[in-house]
């Protein structure tokens, strides 16, 4: 499968699942302690610092939440129909439409980079380049935090979030793995976080830093 074939894949199925799983997560942050200390965390090292963008950013929640905060953090998602409920949801907050995997913002013009769970359908060959991507835009020295499902499997979603369909590759990695990726990227490793680690499906965060 090429590039640009899965992220068309990928872009349909989260535009026809847009509205169902805005419903399902609005609710996630408030019901998890461990997601509002990681983005606690990062908000203390970017607040006041400059813009912070949230990528893989879905619905909008996360952004919000950041803005809460006092971070001022903005949105991109490959999904025209997520930032269209992102925009409807928080009409405060900026959002775009864009690819991690073509980073469209200028060289060092964020202070922070957040990706939540949106990393898990990137395959492992375009891992590099788009960490090329988050490097480019941080500025030295800026944070990143990544989010992720923890395993060694990859497998096709072919539905969610209501019954909706979905062509979408889940990819689970182990936090080493991915704290490799980074460090090849020219990052530094500051911090993992390993959270649920007796369910099915462990949750990873990685606090690195922009080496240069």
């Amino acid at each position: 499968m090429t590039s640009d074939e899965w992220l068309v894949d990928a872009r349909i199925s989260y535009d026809a699942v847009a509205g169902s799983y805005a419903d399902q997560l609005r609710d996630a942050l408030a019901g998890g302690p461990y997601l509002r200390a990681a983005l606690a965390v990062f908000a203390e090292g970017v607040r006041g610092e400059g813009p912070v963008v949230d990528v893989g950013c879905g619905p909008g929640h996360v952004t919000a939440h950041l803005r809460g905060l006092g971070v001022d953090a903005f949105g991109v998602d490959l999904s025209p129909g997520m930032v269209e409920v992102a925009r409807r949801e928080y009409p405060g907050v900026r959002f775009e439409v864009g690819s991690m995997t073509d980073l469209r913002l200028g060289d060092a013009s964020v202070a922070g980079l957040l990706a939540w769970w949106s990393l898990i359908h990137i395959p492992d060959d375009e891992v590099p380049t788009v960490f090329a991507h988050f490097r480019r835009v941080l500025r030295p020295g800026g944070p990143v935090q990544l989010g992720f499902h923890v395993g060694d499997t990859s497998r096709l979603k072919t539905e969610g979030y209501g019954g909706h369909p979905m062509a979408v590759y889940v990819h689970r990695r182990r936090p080493e793995r991915v704290a490799s990726w980074l460090r090849d990227a020219g990052f530094e490793i500051e911090a993992q976080w390993l959270c649920e680690p007796d369910e099915r499906v462990p949750q990873a965060f990685l606090f690195a830093r922009n080496a240069s």
